[in-house]
């Protein structure tokens, strides 16, 4: 009994101290306060953040992690891009560039093999084959690029952000940002500071005291503007701390980033308090570290199936709660971070399908204490995670917002209310599957059980319609306010029509006994392929005002998980004498 207290609280208590504890900062690097500078605030893609979440951004879209390993150590995001950005004869060795085409390979003369992630070096002698193979795809419809097509264009895109990282603060191949201070006249002097400027990833310089806010400058702006006889007082501290870099001189280079974090503090001190806030979050990871607590609650769950079913249940609902409560900090750290409502794009929606389902999962498993809402909602909630973490892997996720969606109102009414519509759409198709998968391999068939299931479908797609509903009538409002027009026929407003038209069709089968247990769970089902068209399918169509989310590496994935819920379906529908079960009940 004193276990099954202790199972209620502990993992959620262990899952919150894992946050905190990712919350401490890491040690220096070779005594350099490499996280200290990383926090300095650049604007880049039309947002200011710390040069930290470029670097991860950048390191994610490039390898698909935020971290590599090289010559036996684990080399992190901001000691990564100082090494791009002062030390490319170092950052060039480095295996950043993961390459899964064997055709791409081929071009490189490389076999596949278990080893993915290749050096710039590597790659740098190929360059141009694969940029005129890149033109060549370019002339292709996104759609209609065949594997390899999409593969070298992802590539040479990567390759491209690479350079322009290296080129960001000083120009390769040259002495160096502090040499460039003492030579800053003539033709040659004038022509570097133009590639600078064109180049440049982001911008590090912040404007000074009673300068336009939007007035961040490049370096190759700033060293026109010195020139010219005004020089940017962040210009010194910033080569200091590239000069200290690359002797690796610890003391100067944090006396350098002190220099340069006093300034930032001066000219614009919301700019450097908001990104340290940035760089907190990033070093949490809150929905990485949700996913893998989300995972501990769903293994929970299947030891309480296999024995001492209370204390295991007990434990996977408790680490399940652990998991909600980062889950929730997380999304309202980035509601705070925007200053937005929380779906702003396809990644934060998947943040949020998940996030409610994994509440009305919660509700559910209070009500019925089976651990099914448990198991369920824990699975919806890795399943968003792991979608949300691909998703990352286009750039940054706090993105300035796209025209259609630059309106606060009504990302918080109809937005977020219609994504409501799909987490609930969602959860009941995972609690039918379930429903499914129980009926194939448990060997305990218990009638009562198998009710609970059915209700909870039945409570959830009534749910469901509601906020689909509210959210398509919502969006109408919103269009005509936007475009003239409450109703278009846009593919995006054709799916939100059609969830909830489906969800009421699964009411009324069932009031009207057209479909009994069975039907309603195989129709359930039937709704997670209505709601991924929705939500991911309209945005690959290329068309009407709502595609604002395209992402063609998402194509084969969602049209595989519309052949899984079909086989699911087919199960569902199977005759109670066929089971996988070892022995009927």
């Amino acid at each position: 009994m004193n276990l099954n207290r202790l199972a209620k609280w502990l993992p959620a208590v262990l899952a919150l101290a894992a946050a905190i504890f990712a919350m401490l900062p890491p040690r220096p690097v070779r005594g350099m306060e490499i996280e200290k500078f990383s926090r300095m605030p650049v604007l880049e893609g039309g947002r200011v953040k710390p040069l930290d979440s470029v670097a991860r951004n950048a390191l994610l879209v490039l390898r698909g992690k935020q971290s590599l390993r090289h010559e036996g150590r684990t080399v992190g995001a901001d000691e990564w891009i100082l090494d791009v950005m002062f030390r490319p004869a170092v950052a060039d060795q480095q295996p950043v560039f993961v390459i899964n085409d064997p055709d791409v390979l081929g071009l490189m003369g490389k076999a596949q093999s278990s080893d993915r992630y290749y050096s710039f070096a590597t790659i740098a002698p190929h360059l141009q084959e694969i940029a005129r193979q890149a033109q060549t795809a370019h002339q292709v419809e996104g759609i209609k690029r065949t594997r390899f097509q999409s593969a070298v264009v992802n590539l040479y895109d990567r390759l491209e952000r690479y350079h322009r990282l290296r080129n960001s603060i000083q120009l390769m191949d040259t002495p160096g940002l502090y040499m460039e201070l003492s030579n800053l006249q003539g033709p040659e002097a004038a022509a570097r500071h133009q590639a600078l400027t064109e180049l440049a990833l982001f911008r590090p310089l912040p404007p000074l005291a009673g300068q336009n806010p939007d007035a961040w400058l490049s370096v190759g702006e700033a060293l026109d503007q010195a020139a010219a006889g005004s020089m940017h007082p962040g210009l010194t501290p910033l080569a200091r701390a590239g000069a200290a870099y690359v002797l690796g001189d610890a003391a100067s280079f944090n006396a350098a980033t002190a220099d340069l974090s006093h300034l930032v503090s001066n000219a614009r001190p919301d700019a450097l308090s908001k990104a340290g806030s940035e760089l907190l979050f990033n070093r949490v990871e809150p929905f990485y570290l949700g996913m893998i607590v989300y995972l501990l609650a769903l293994g929970g769950i299947f030891f309480s199936w296999l024995g001492r079913r209370e204390f295991f249940q007990e434990g996977a609902f408790s680490f399940l709660w652990g998991a909600a409560i980062i889950h929730t900090l997380g999304l309202a750290s980035r509601v705070i971070l925007q200053g937005r409502p929380p779906v702003t794009n396809l990644y934060s929606s998947a943040v949020f399908v998940g996030w409610g389902a994994v509440v009305l999962g919660i509700i559910l498993e209070r009500m019925y204490r089976k651990g099914f809402a448990t198991a369920v909602s824990a699975a919806a909630g890795f399943a968003s995670l792991i979608i949300a973490h691909h998703l990352a892997m286009e750039g940054d996720t706090m993105e300035m917002m796209r025209a259609v969606l630059d309106s606060n109102f009504w990302l918080a009414t109809h937005v977020v209310t219609i994504t409501i519509g799909y987490s609930a759409t969602f959860l009941a198709g995972a609690i039918a599957i379930a429903y499914t998968l129980r009926k194939l391999f448990s060997r305990e068939q218990d009638p009562a059980t198998t009710r609970v299931l059915v209700d909870m479908t039945y409570g959830i797609i009534c749910f469901a319609l509601f906020f689909s509903f509210i959210g398509t009538v919502l969006g109408g409002i919103w269009a005509d306010q936007s475009w003239g027009r409450f109703w278009g026929w846009d593919p995006k407003e054709n799916g939100a029509l059609l969830i909830v038209l489906w969800n009421a069709v699964i009411l009324h089968s069932r009031w009207a006994g057209y479909a009994r247990e069975k039907g309603i769970m195989a129709m359930a089902i039937f709704g997670n392929i209505i709601t991924s068209l929705s939500w991911f399918g309209v945005n690959m169509l290329g068309v009407g005002l709502h595609s604002y989310g395209f992402t063609d590496a998402a194509f084969f994935w969602l049209f595989t998980f519309i052949g899984s819920q079909l086989v699911l379906i087919g199960l569902c529908m199977l005759p109670e004498t066929f089971s996988l079960r070892g022995s009927k009940a």
